[in-house]
Formats: C-alpha cells, structure tokens, sequence
C-alpha cells in the first residue's frame, strides 16, 4: 500500500496576523505611493521617516480602501473598524500629503 504524505498545514493564529499586517500595509503604502522603499528598509529607524516621502491625496485612498478590504479580509473586522484601524495607522505611520497640482497652501486673511 502506498503511503500518502498528510501533513497539516498550521494555521496561521491571530496575533500572527496581526504581527504581519504592519508590514503589509506599510509595503502597500510605498506601493501605491510609486516608492521602491519597504518596511525591511525602515523597520530599525527611529526618525521621523514617513516625512521623507509624500503621498498623493488619491493615492492615500486608494490604499485606505485596500488597507480596509485586507483588514476585514485577513483579521475578519467589520467594515467601521477596519475604517477606524487604518485612520489609525495613517496618523502612525502614514506619509505627508503632496499638495495637490494648482493649489497654493497660503492663508487667505
């Protein structure tokens, strides 16, 4: 008789998850933003380093929508907290807004 190799696969746990779903989102951001940085090249800085590079308005949609979709997803979330969990990690770790093409950030007084 042949014998069959059944080996489980281990399921992943919860607080594994969220220990990837850092990397993953910041990755994403730099993606969507059009930059080559990852988190492996920003995981041991101690500087304010999401000011180094900018993300466009659209672009910082784009990713909260994904960000959003992977949350509920991936941690099973309901739609208003994966909501509340990436406004949270835009005032984290999210990159400063580029002014938008025809806008002028003076005060009009």
């Amino acid at each position: 008789m042949k014998q069959v190799n059944m080996e489980k696969k281990k399921r992943i746990t919860r607080a594994q998850k969220e220990e990837q779903m850092i990397p993953d989102m910041i990755n994403k951001m730099f993606e969507i933003a059009g930059h080559g940085v990852t988190y492996e090249d920003i995981k041991d800085r101690k500087d304010a380093w999401y000011t180094q590079w900018t993300i466009t308005e659209q672009q910082n949609d784009e990713w909260n929508l994904w960000g959003k979709n992977y949350l509920m997803k991936n941690l099973k979330m309901y739609a208003k907290i994966a909501d509340r969990q990436m406004s949270m990690m835009g005032l984290m770790w999210g990159l400063k807004f580029d002014k938008a093409p025809g806008t002028d950030n003076t005060d009009i007084t």
